[in-house]
């Protein structure tokens, strides 16, 4: 494990980071072909240097987040905005994460991709990839 996101890990309490345990073990089985790293303050895979998934304590719990996750049509993530195309759900427990349709979510996050890695430069404005 990337010795960054080993800290991010070890400095949650014992629920929290038994969940970010599992879904770093599942995420990284998933995405061989993704970099992996501490950004903007949590852990985030990328794929040729747009991100796709991560997960980030907050007070609801640990939320995993799928950055085009809105174009996945998978009614148990939810979309919040409009303007980006992102979905996510929170863990309080780590039984709650389903292995199954976590590797479903996560085989989409590599097929379907908005462009948020030059979103600065369209002046955000995204373009599907």
């Amino acid at each position: 494990m990337n010795q960054e996101i080993e800290a991010y890990h070890n400095n949650l309490p014992d629920f929290e980071k038994e969940i970010c345990d599992t879904l770093y073990h599942i995420i990284n089985e998933n995405l061989l072909q993704a970099e992996h790293k501490i950004w903007h303050a949590h852990p985030v895979w990328f794929l040729d240097g747009n991100p796709i998934v991560g997960y980030s304590k907050q007070k609801a719990g640990i939320r995993l987040m799928f950055w085009s996750g809105a174009d996945f049509e998978e009614p148990q993530l939810n979309v919040l905005g409009k303007k980006f195309k992102d979905a996510s759900l929170f863990y309080t427990i780590a039984t709650d994460i389903n292995e199954p349709d976590l590797k479903r979510w996560l085989q989409k996050a590599t097929t379907i991709q908005y462009d948020y890695k030059n979103i600065v430069k369209r002046k955000g404005v995204l373009v599907k990839l």
